[in-house]
């Protein structure tokens, strides 16, 4: 049996949306009891760039269960606070993995760089049915520590995952992610070996190339910014315009194949489960 290199099925254009204090954000997708981008549920792209939007409010106080969030910020930075005690700013390059387990309070409050510039992404990943009401636990991870592959064509920062024989700093996550931010210089080509049952997008946030292609078969020309889904397969190939350069983020993870019931800030597997969730907020007892 050969390998297969993974097609794109799906461009997703983002869509605008409001979050938290008038936040506005282009979000690809969101949890759905569908669960079709398992094991991932959320996709945000964040930037406060226009001064018609005035000051940023972020996102105070709120409750998350069930859930991994993860950010990653290119340009600004975050402030962030949580019910365990936890504070800290999350700056360029920076990226934030935390995983909420049975439960945690905290807010977000974004600031713009010396230029009014914030640019950065959010990612919610799912927890298996036997993690969901496990410790909250952060992995805070500095840019400086994130390590980097660099060719004079390409350079890929390996947050999760391995690439090139790096590993990234992330570890320990169910769903054995891979999170990577590529950037190809003009006419530059990359790939990436991947487990076949695995599921895989990627998002398109600056120039153009070519998606999925391999030797027998053309692959889909995009242009930022989209969400591109993945087929199955045992490879991902991308390769940038002959005169532009492209970056994305590039996300695989293996899927829980468990039913899920999202509701706002929880994603658990059924609705007593949110249920309950609701009932520890009003009780006091959400954290412990």
């Amino acid at each position: 049996m050969t390998d297969s290199i993974r097609r794109v099925k799906q461009v997703i254009a983002p869509q605008t949306v409001i979050e938290g204090a008038d936040v506005l954000l282009r979000r690809s997708f969101g949890p759905q009891r569908s669960n079709l981008f398992d094991p991932f549920l959320l996709f945000d792209h964040f930037a406060f760039n226009d001064p018609l939007e005035g000051p940023i409010q972020g996102f105070p106080t709120h409750p998350h269960r069930g859930i991994e969030t993860v950010t990653y910020m290119l340009r600004g930075s975050v402030r962030h606070r949580d019910s365990l005690g936890n504070m800290g700013i999350i700056g360029p390059g920076d990226v934030q993995w935390m995983t909420s387990g049975r439960g945690i309070m905290h807010e977000e409050l974004p600031h713009r760089d010396p230029e009014g510039i914030i640019q950065g992404f959010q990612l919610w990943v799912n927890l298996p049915a036997a993690q969901k009401m496990s410790q909250p636990r952060y992995q805070e991870v500095s840019a400086a520590t994130i390590p980097c592959v660099e060719t004079p064509e390409s350079l890929v920062r390996v947050v999760a995952g391995e690439y090139g024989g790096v590993k990234g700093p992330v570890t320990d996550i169910a769903a054995q992610p891979i999170y990577m931010d590529v950037t190809l210089q003009p006419g530059a080509e990359f790939s990436l070996p991947t487990r076949t049952q695995d599921f895989a997008i990627a998002y398109v946030f600056e120039g153009e190339g070519v998606f999925g292609g391999g030797e027998s078969e053309p692959g889909e020309f995009i242009t930022a910014v989209k969400m591109l889904v993945f087929d199955e397969g045992d490879e991902i190939r991308v390769q940038s315009g002959p005169a532009s350069s492209v970056r994305f983020m590039l996300m695989v993870g293996e899927p829980f194949k468990e039913p899920i019931y999202p509701y706002g800030p929880f994603v658990m597997n059924t609705q007593a489960e949110i249920q309950q969730a609701l009932s520890d907020l009003r009780s006091g007892t959400f954290v412990q």
